[in-house]
């Protein structure tokens, strides 16, 4: 006989699932129902080219196109702690892509999370943000995806594990975390303001990966831009809102937006998916947009926390065994870019004494970045950035954990040592 316990299991799984399917069926009718206008037509032409413009502020192309394949053809591996979630074909080809669909199918697909056919989209596709896009702007995007080439390419299926492939308990997934909504103008606030939050948390998607995830992959709304640890990416995307992490509120706005449009300041730089972002998107963007960014980003209601970094007259801490060990590895393989006494060179090679990204709780990016290397973002204002070599095979896990801890614990720095264990397990496979 079965454990009780999984009977019962059982019953809980296939209640939900049930639930899940009354659901469907007693929400598929939305997508039929009415027909939606853009509240200003505007000019075909401009039209186009406001699309174009916010293809690029929504990233479109990046999910949406394939290692060497057509832009906007799809096919890209989206992975997920449930599997794989395959982007679809953007173009408007009429057997692979979107070239049947109409601007109704299209704003349902933004505003809903429904394909043309009904089915639910799985929030991989950022629909949970684009619901705040306006019904003007989805036209206009789909103006410009209508005169994109047709690329005949069909869309590769998704690779999900059981539950998560059904569409029952993805009804049941938007039941419990999505409601359609719109990005309504907060009156108290100004214009610029407004044009901010609008681009942050509609197109920008920047709760994608700045704001954390529970158990069934659903971002927290209610904690906002907290930051939180990108899935199977293994990044941790810094709190927006928190001064030791990404917060912006001190900051000269002239270097918030010089941040998103190059990649760099004279006392920070982006690296990993935020550096993909600035290249493929925010660089692209108008200096007035950027600008409204980041009045909403300085607004955001600041969280401080205690500082991991010493006062500069209080007295260094002994090193700890981890830390000797690397502090001879740091020497041989870092010191000769960061400094001696990792004091960095501006607009080069980043300072590791009082780094805000050195300093965060979780050392995800320190060793993503130890591990794979990287480059800033290439940009009309940084257009030949320096980058950083990847040591996966010049050293061992300890290693890099004993020369992170020594980089953590160093001239004046304090924070958690990094051991094995987390560099084995912020691994990615190859």
């Amino acid at each position: 006989m079965k454990p009780v316990w999984r009977v019962a299991l059982g019953a809980v799984v296939l209640a939900a699932l049930a639930g899940g399917w009354v659901a469907y069926a007693n929400l598929r009718g939305d997508w039929q129902a009415g027909t939606f206008a853009a509240d200003k037509p505007m000019d075909a032409a401009r039209q186009i080219e406001r699309g174009a413009y916010l293809a690029r502020a929504g990233n479109c192309m990046a999910c949406h196109t394939a290692a060497g394949q057509p832009a906007g053809s799809g096919g890209l591996a989206l992975e997920t702690p449930f599997g794989n979630v395959y982007s679809s074909n953007l173009t408007p080809d009429r057997t692979t892509g979107i070239g049947t669909w109409s601007r109704d199918d299209f704003w349902r697909a933004m505003h809903n999370g429904r394909s043309r056919d009904g089915r639910l989209l799985y929030p991989a596709f950022p629909y949970t943000s684009y619901t705040q896009v306006s019904r003007e702007d989805s036209d206009a995007l789909y103006a410009w995806l209508m005169q994109q080439p047709a690329v005949a390419r069909s869309n590769r299926p998704h690779e999900l594990r059981w539950p998560y492939n059904t569409q029952a308990a993805l009804a049941v997934w938007r039941a419990l975390f999505f409601t359609p909504g719109s990005y309504r103008t907060d009156a108290a606030k100004a214009a610029d303001w407004n044009r901010g939050a609008y681009l942050v948390r509609g197109l920008g998607h920047c709760a994608a990966c700045h704001a954390p995830r529970n158990a069934f992959g659903a971002t927290d709304g209610e904690r906002g831009l907290a930051g939180g640890l990108i899935p199977v990416q293994n990044w941790y995307a810094p709190s927006l809102a928190l001064d030791t992490e990404a917060g912006v509120a001190g900051w000269d706005r002239a270097h918030v937006i010089e941040l998103l449009k190059t990649g760099v300041t004279d006392h920070a730089s982006v690296s990993g998916p935020m550096a993909e972002a600035v290249v493929r998107s925010t660089q692209f963007l108008t200096d007035a947009d950027l600008a409204a960014m980041a009045t909403y980003l300085q607004d955001l209601p600041e969280r401080r926390a205690a500082p991991a970094v010493a006062d500069a007259d209080r007295p260094a801490q002994p090193l700890t065994a981890s830390a000797q060990r690397g502090q001879p590895l740091y020497d041989k393989h870092c010191a000769a870019c960061h400094g001696e006494q990792g004091q960095g060179v501006p607009r080069a090679y980043p300072a590791l004494a009082g780094n805000r990204a050195v300093l965060l709780d979780s050392p995800a990016n320190l060793v993503q970045m130890v591990l794979h290397g990287g480059f800033g973002p290439a940009t009309a204002g940084n257009p030949r950035p320096f980058g950083m070599p990847p040591y996966a095979l010049a050293l061992t896990e300890r290693e890099i954990a004993d020369t992170l801890t020594y980089v953590r614990a160093a001239w004046g720095n304090r924070a958690a040592p990094v051991t094995e264990v987390d560099v084995n397990r912020l691994r990615r496979p190859d």
